[in-house]
């Protein structure tokens, strides 16, 4: 639940932009600086909250993350400009960057079934993305009742009675490491090559899932008469496409396999093309619950597999995977706003189709039957077509 209120508490800025930029009397364009204040930041403390809970209690940093993110969301309704606005955010990113990659690095020292840790990492990551996908119409809606002051003071009030949650029932109990050391927990990351490939797939599945839903709740405007409440509604298709399945991923990767990869990466291409083409709205939210299926299966065994790598620091596993995707993810926004202004939404979709592909193909070739045996790129391919044409 944590994970839904700040992910919405980021995404719910963007149907109340407009709203702040006449509450201060600045260009819109001065009040979206509020939402890189709150990104950049929480990039950059992705990587420092890993090891920090790795020594000193998963728990423990994930309960003052949510203290720091329920404080300053409430203070940014209080805000009396757009400089303190954009402070306030800043530090609310700081704190939030914590909150994902402790939480999935802490599910991965509670579960010790495969399938129940699979299971678990989906849920959580389904729950985080149906808090994004959720957010536009949640701001929208208390926007127009109230006014985008009453967005953030909502969000951090959620986030405190989740915080008492978390005092009342979870166990802090120590880290998993003896010595705080950024430099020795991410050189014996580094060092590991195998790690580093599965965790840069992140980086594509950053980019094309994160680089082109950012462009969905427009581009739905723009293909119907619904009012960005509505589009919101349907966009949140996604985030709970991402939450059932991500309950079940487990379950499905214990029953197919890594060919879970495969059938990700024909479901994301085929949801992605279906939404490209824009036949009618008929198909299109079908395609949507496809597009967020896609994403969690494929996310779930990269990340179960990247925190078997090095299992006393998964923080620092965690941290290293969502800085990618968080990296993969902003720079697909950036790259995919070039082409839509150069070649339209059509090609934007198109091509994050195929870099969904991609991915799947070469997290297959890294985390499936071939990671142990010596076999060139195109042997290992006729293999991968092989045994999936026999299934």
């Amino acid at each position: 639940m944590m994970g839904f209120f700040v992910m919405g508490d980021n995404y719910a800025a963007s149907p109340i932009i407009v709203d702040i930029a006449r509450d201060f009397s600045v260009p819109i364009s001065t009040a979206a600086m509020t939402v890189s204040a709150y990104m950049l930041p929480f990039g950059l403390f992705i990587v420092l909250f890993g090891p920090i809970a790795d020594r000193f209690g998963k728990v423990r940093v994930i309960s003052l993350a949510a203290l720091g993110t329920a404080l300053f969301s409430s203070l940014a309704a209080l805000a009396f400009n757009i400089q303190s606005l954009a402070l306030l955010r800043a530090v609310n990113g700081a704190f939030a960057a914590a909150i994902l990659p402790v939480t999935i690095s802490l599910i991965g020292d509670t579960f010790d079934s495969p399938k129940s840790m699979m299971n678990a990492i989906g849920t959580i990551r389904g729950m985080f993305y149906l808090g994004a996908a959720a957010a536009t119409a949640i701001g929208g809606g208390l926007s127009f009742i109230g006014s985008w002051r009453l967005v953030y003071l909502t969000y951090g009030i959620a986030e405190f009675i989740v915080l008492v949650f978390i005092f009342k029932y979870l166990e802090f109990g120590k880290g998993t490491v003896e010595k705080l050391s950024f430099r020795k927990s991410y050189s014996e990351a580094l060092s590991d090559r195998h790690l580093l490939k599965v965790v840069s797939l992140l980086f594509l599945v950053g980019f094309g899932v994160f680089g082109s839903f950012t462009y969905l709740g427009d581009y739905f405007v723009r293909h119907t008469d619904y009012n960005i409440l509505v589009v919101g509604s349907i966009l949140t298709l996604f985030g709970l496409a991402a939450f059932a399945g991500g309950r079940k991923a487990g379950t499905v990767k214990d029953k197919v396999g890594t060919e879970i990869l495969v059938l990700a990466s024909l479901l994301g291409f085929i949801s992605l093309f279906i939404i490209a083409y824009w036949i009618n709205i008929v198909l299109v939210i079908p395609a949507l619950i496809g597009f967020g299926l896609a994403f969690v299966f494929l996310y779930v065994p990269i990340i179960f597999t990247a925190q078997q790598r090095l299992p006393k620091q998964r923080g620092t596993v965690m941290s290293l995977a969502a800085f990618n995707m968080f990296i993969g993810g902003a720079i697909g926004v950036f790259v995919n706003g070039r082409i839509e202004e150069m070649l339209g939404y059509r090609y934007l979709f198109l091509i994050a189709s195929i870099i969904i592909l991609l991915t799947a193909v070469v997290g297959y070739l890294l985390i499936g039957p071939f990671t142990s045996e010596e076999c060139t790129a195109r042997d290992c391919l006729i293999r991968l077509y092989e045994r999936v044409t026999a299934k």
